[in-house]
């Protein structure tokens, strides 16, 4: 066993010590039956897709680390491989070529935590002495490794070798899942608006009994709050401080609402603001974890999050037709060594 003692309340090893072959926590619970019962919510035929444009938004205003998408050309010998008249090449052929490369930030835009993306400092050990963990006790340096100096990081490293990988816990794990269930749209931004505020557990109960949503273990919760449709509808005309004012969030301080989420059995969280819960935290009397959500769900449950997806057109079109599951189908780039990946989820009604 990788680990001698677990956080209370956790999932780790309830999947078998290696998650039957692939790490992926809570995604175990995405079984056959649950993508039968999504794809009983199909009645239309009608499909949503809930990925933003991955350069969105159109400026870095909400993490100064994470950039939008660079695009690129690439070379075909010392040719631009862009428009590229295939003549120069073979004068009896008639096609003309583009290929292109990215630089990607993986969690720029719409896109999957992975399990690898949140870690703390835990006694997976049992000795008194906390190590630096991710779920399940895989190890930072062992398994989830990095390198321990700039030189292998950010732009000024490229080109070149991969420095950093997720190990077990990387995305790639969850992409071999296909990732598809039943999704459960909770409208926050119906009842609460636009303005900012932490959500608990006896809010987020409130507004999912009058619209009569409900979730059961496996369920992927959706939680519309209309932020990122703000920044599809201001493009460029962004204001940082606007944005911190904006939308609802889980609010991960409200340790009620962190145990209905252990108790609920969900196998993922997904949301259309910046990062599932509201950022920063409320202020705790102690040490405290500063994403107490991203520690609760990743850490503790091995439970992924979604963040910056599109979901008001599809919490319009439920809401008109008195609606609020439907079919998910939402995996991501299978990118091996990744912590997170951009993804294109489709919902199916």
């Amino acid at each position: 066993m990788r680990f001698n003692q677990r956080p209370e309340g956790s999932t780790w090893g309830d999947f078998g010590e290696d998650d039957q072959g692939a790490t992926v926590g809570r995604l175990n619970l995405l079984t056959p039956e649950k993508v039968r019962q999504g794809a009983a919510e199909i009645r239309e035929g009608r499909t949503f897709s809930l990925s933003l444009p991955l350069d969105c938004p159109y400026r870095p205003v909400l993490n100064p680390n994470r950039m939008p998408p660079v695009v690129r050309p690439t070379l075909r010998g010392e040719l631009v491989n862009f428009n590229c008249d295939m003549r120069r090449i073979d004068p009896d052929t008639t096609d003309v070529m583009c290929d292109d490369l990215v630089v990607l930030h993986t969690q720029y835009s719409t896109h999957w935590d992975s399990l690898a993306h949140a870690g703390a400092r835990f006694d997976a050990d049992g000795d008194g002495e906390d190590e630096v963990v991710y779920y399940g006790g895989y190890r930072a340096g062992t398994d989830v490794v990095g390198p321990t100096d700039t030189s292998g990081a950010g732009f000024d490293s490229l080109p070149g070798a991969s420095t950093s990988t997720g190990g077990p816990l990387g995305v790639d794990s969850m992409a071999r899942t296909g990732l598809q269930g039943r999704g459960v749209l909770v409208d926050l931004r119906a009842h609460l608006g636009d303005e900012r505020q932490p959500v608990g557990l006896d809010t987020l109960r409130e507004v999912m009994a009058a619209d009569g949503a409900e979730v059961e273990p496996g369920d992927v919760l959706c939680l519309h709050t209309g932020f990122a449709e703000h920044l599809l509808e201001r493009g460029e005309d962004l204001d940082a401080e606007e944005l911190r004012q904006r939308g609802a969030g889980l609010d991960g301080r409200d340790e009620a609402l962190l145990r209905w989420i252990t108790d609920s059995g969900l196998a993922a969280i997904v949301a259309d603001n910046y990062a599932v819960e509201s950022v920063p935290a409320r202020p705790s009397d102690g040490p405290a974890p500063f994403l107490p959500l991203h520690r609760h769900c990743l850490f503790t449950l091995g439970m992924p999050l979604g963040e910056l997806w599109r979901l008001t057109p599809l919490a319009h079109h439920l809401r008109h037709h008195g609606r609020s599951r439907f079919l998910l189908t939402a995996p991501p780039l299978n990118l091996p060594r990744a912590t997170g990946s951009p993804v294109t989820p489709v919902a199916t009604v």
